[in-house]
């Protein structure tokens, strides 16, 4: 659009104060009394934008071959897991593929995950898309197939997401070993008490009842 501004590369001094910002997020997450964090590297936010081919027209050692377009990334990973503790889970997000011929692949991506696992992050969110052009085949359980990928690629424990709406589908995604985590977005604005229903719903019996507030 007209009113879009058309950004600018980031030189050494912005990219070391978004580097130490991402690192200050977390030690405030840390001091506010989280459990978890998660780098959001997804969905064409910055991140995003060094790792794909799509968005990433830069020259310098920041552009170009996958290991420098992981560089930057890869450089917020270890910022932020040096400051996290140890004993506290780090997630990952990716956007697992593009969905646009020549963008990142699941391939990219298990190299990804390797080398945030070699830096100390835990678990890869496994989403996908995030740049015009992309052609998802949006259907229920569509992203499932990319964690279940970079799961036995990378080695590493995964979440997947994605029209993922009932228990028993969740269930079957954990049992078949595609990922270690179930992640909800619309259908937990649609059912806060969705994990309720679903405890309900495989385990049965009146115990279950045990887990709602008073």
């Amino acid at each position: 659009a007209a009113s879009y501004k058309m950004p600018e590369a980031l030189d050494a001094g912005g990219l070391a104060r978004i580097r130490d910002g991402f690192a200050a997020a977390a030690r405030r997450a840390g001091t506010a009394g989280f459990d978890v964090i998660e780098i959001h590297s997804a969905h064409g936010y910055l991140l995003n934008q060094f790792l794909s081919p799509a968005a990433n027209w830069r020259t310098d050692t920041y552009g170009g071959s996958l290991a420098n377009r992981m560089r930057f990334p890869l450089e917020v990973a270890e910022a932020v897991r040096g400051v996290w503790p140890e004993h506290n889970p780090l997630f990952a997000r990716i956007s697992a593929t593009d969905w646009i011929d020549g963008g990142w692949t699941v391939e990219d991506s298990i190299i990804y995950a390797k080398e945030l696992k070699a830096r100390g992050v835990d678990l890869i969110h496994c989403s996908s898309g995030g740049f015009d052009g992309a052609k998802p085949q949006v259907g229920a359980l569509y992203q499932v197939p990319l964690s279940a990928a970079v799961r036995r690629g990378a080695e590493i424990p995964t979440a997947a997401v994605g029209l993922i709406t009932t228990a028993q589908q969740a269930e079957s995604i954990l049992a078949a070993g595609d990922a270690d985590l179930i992640a909800l977005a619309r259908q937990a604005l649609e059912d806060p008490n969705w994990a309720l229903h679903a405890q309900h719903e495989l385990d049965g019996g009146d115990a279950v009842y045990a887990g709602w507030p008073q």
